[in-house]
């Protein structure tokens, strides 16, 4: 089967080539159509899926996937979250990947507009931690890391494709 990621990031794609490991999984830079720093899960799943629908249009694709990252309030606490939507043009399914409290000092930046990859470059004076560990990777000490999150969202949006209990 042929499936489109829709996102250029190499993380991105690995998430979905580790899900499907028998597939042929193909990057393909489309518009999430929400600001780049989704706030909350419903706006953070429209890009997933926007982004899941956009791929499977692209060309020609058997499945469209679509992932996506935002923040979330909880109880006060600013939360990493992450949703990824599967489509074959019949059906959206979605699911979600583990969430994570952000630190207060990048919850703070987050919450005055900043978006959460820059602010993870400037607070280990690097860059390209979201085409890398992202901030899944680097919150956790290593433990996890954003292609093994992302990857975990993925699978529970491919569930009702890949099993007959839906």
């Amino acid at each position: 089967m042929r499936v489109a990621v829709g996102s250029g990031n190499p993380v991105k794609r690995d998430a979905v080539a580790a899900a499907l490991p028998d597939a042929t999984v193909d990057a393909v830079s489309v518009p999430s159509g929400v600001p780049e720093q989704p706030r909350g899960d419903d706006e953070t799943v429209e890009g997933a899926r926007n982004r899941a629908e956009r791929a499977l249009q692209s060309g020609e694709y058997g499945l469209g996937v679509g992932l996506e990252g935002g923040v979330a309030e909880r109880e006060g606490d600013l939360f990493l979250i992450m949703w990824a939507a599967a489509t074959d043009g019949d059906r959206v399914e979605v699911g979600a990947g583990p969430r994570m409290r952000l630190p207060d000092d990048v919850a703070a930046r987050v919450r005055d507009g900043a978006e959460l990859g820059p602010v993870m470059d400037d607070l280990l004076d690097t860059s390209g931690v979201a085409e890398n560990e992202g901030a899944a990777g680097v919150l956790t000490g290593g433990v996890t890391d954003r292609t093994e999150a992302l990857r975990t969202a993925v699978a529970g949006a491919l569930g009702p494709f890949v099993t007959d209990y839906y």
